[in-house]
């Protein structure tokens, strides 16, 4: 069993989070899912983009942390959506306890004295728009320099934020490969220690 911080999109804590949250405890992972807009939601990608301007990155990074205080002794797998992802990696690369990394959709800058030996999975869109094949070169290189087993995992055609049924990128064939790599992800992490 996993212990896992899941982190929404820039769209807010939206149904496809708590679903995705149910799936992975269906499969006996403990889930934890914080909100990191305080009840707001965007159905929109200017609403979303208005949200996350006005919160602002030192925020919504403050937020996070918060979030995931309570729980980062317990050894936990940072994942997220797109904006989430990006928080999730910043997350997990300061946390040396961290066990896991699951980026849907979404990576942030690696710094370059960045260390850790975590395993990650990265599952994107191609093309993405957002995560244009220059910067996931230049992502995989520094994340492999600082020591993470990288995974990346694309999926041609489907949209940027395709596992949100409620979204127009949404891809179910995609979305369900991506899901059951996940899960086996999960199932595969050494046992915490």
């Amino acid at each position: 069993m996993a212990r896992i911080l899941l982190l929404h999109s820039m769209y807010g804590l939206r149904p496809a989070v708590h679903a995705a949250a149910d799936r992975l405890r269906a499969a006996g992972h403990e889930v934890h899912v914080p909100d990191l807009y305080a009840g707001r939601v965007a159905d929109t990608p200017e609403d979303a983009e208005a949200i996350r301007e006005e919160l602002g990155r030192d925020e919504l990074l403050r937020r996070a942390v918060a979030a995931a205080a309570p729980h980062c002794d317990q050894g936990l797998v940072y994942a997220g959506f797109s904006l989430g992802g990006a928080l999730a990696q910043n997350l997990a690369l300061a946390d040396e306890r961290a066990r896991g990394l699951v980026l849907l959709h979404g990576t942030s800058d690696v710094a370059d004295d960045a260390a850790t030996e975590i395993p990650v999975q990265l599952h994107v869109a191609d093309p993405d728009p957002y995560e244009t094949d220059d910067w996931l070169n230049a992502w995989y290189l520094r994340m492999r320099r600082a020591g993470a087993d990288v995974e990346v995992h694309r999926y041609r055609g489907a949209g940027h934020l395709y596992t949100d049924p409620d979204l127009p990128d949404f891809d179910a064939d995609a979305t369900e490969r991506t899901w059951r790599i996940v899960l086996d992800f999960l199932t595969d992490l050494p046992d915490d220690a």
